[in-house]
């Protein structure tokens, strides 16, 4: 499926901003199942200095350095992307307890998912979670099989509900109230899956904002989606997992990069000089170019 992917932040300060520094993630990850024809970034006012790179986990990097004074910062990503990730084949997934085995063991064998596996201060792995989500995950049981379970859980026992989470709210106050957005079932899952010390990265991107006739509009559309990559251990590698919606990701999605949470990947961050009272908005469409059956 190919994409225009069209996303613009813009903050209007209160007070002049003399100096800022800014880290974006906003350029799509070139991938085996995603292709980036095209993708460039537009920042008002001009920076002085910038600079792009590959950060430590393989997703595109821009900083920015003003150092000029200005009332207002905007950002736009425009982009045409194909998302075509492989379908689901493995029939026959290994127990989960020989993945968490594996990855405990690093070596060769869990190059690049090891690190996945420790928590962190927005993906704990905490013991409340562990056990939510370890409902899922009776001994012996295929890995692949529990984690599509765990998915349809969390679908059916969270309410999507914007405004009542932020940043800061940890996991276990999302598992209590069983409400959040995208951002806090990525989060909950990855803390419950790393108590059981199986490997899970937060991954950022978009969702298809106008859905195929007949289905229900995708939650998470209007702004930037967050979801999981599970691994399946190495001889199965990883597979991508949207709670928010119930997904195996396929073709519905665009991948910006990974992490270990949101912190390590957020689209927009940075540190100002002044700008008092600010007000943000955010504006992302993720349009479907053609439609294949």
């Amino acid at each position: 499926m190919r994409y225009r992917v069209t996303h613009v932040t813009t903050y209007l300060y209160g007070e002049t901003v003399d100096l800022a520094a800014h880290l974006l993630h906003l350029t799509p990850r070139a991938l085996p199942g995603q292709h980036v024809i095209a993708a460039a970034l537009a920042v008002e006012p001009l920076p002085t200095r910038s600079a792009s790179a590959l950060d430590h986990f393989g997703n595109h990097a821009t900083w920015l350095f003003l150092a000029e004074p200005h009332a207002s910062f905007r950002v736009s990503l425009t982009a045409e992307v194909d998302a075509a990730f492989p379908p689901l084949l493995a029939a026959v997934t290994p127990p989960w307890e020989a993945v968490r085995d594996a990855a405990t063991q690093g070596g060769i064998a869990a190059l690049g998912a090891a690190e996945f596996a420790f928590g962190t201060a927005m993906a704990p792995a905490d013991p409340a979670v562990g056990a939510y989500v370890g409902r899922s995950f009776p001994p012996g049981r295929p890995i692949l099989e529990a984690l599509l379970e765990l998915n349809t859980r969390i679908r059916n026992d969270f309410t999507f509900r914007a405004g009542v989470t932020t940043l800061s709210t940890p996991v276990t106050q999302v598992l209590a109230s069983r409400t959040g957005v995208c951002q806090d079932f990525a989060h909950l899952m990855i803390a419950g899956l790393r108590w059981l010390g199986l490997p899970a990265r937060y991954v950022s991107g978009y969702i298809r904002t106008r859905p195929r006739p007949g289905e229900a509009r995708r939650r998470g559309a209007d702004q930037s989606h967050a979801w999981v990559g599970c691994w399946l251990g190495p001889a199965h590698g990883w597979i991508d997992l949207d709670p928010t919606n119930d997904l195996v990701v396929h073709d519905e999605h665009v991948v910006l990069g990974w992490g270990r949470d949101y912190a390590d990947v957020s689209p927009v961050r940075g540190v100002i000089l002044g700008g008092g009272r600010h007000g943000l908005t955010v504006s992302v469409d993720l349009d479907p170019l053609e439609d294949t059956p």
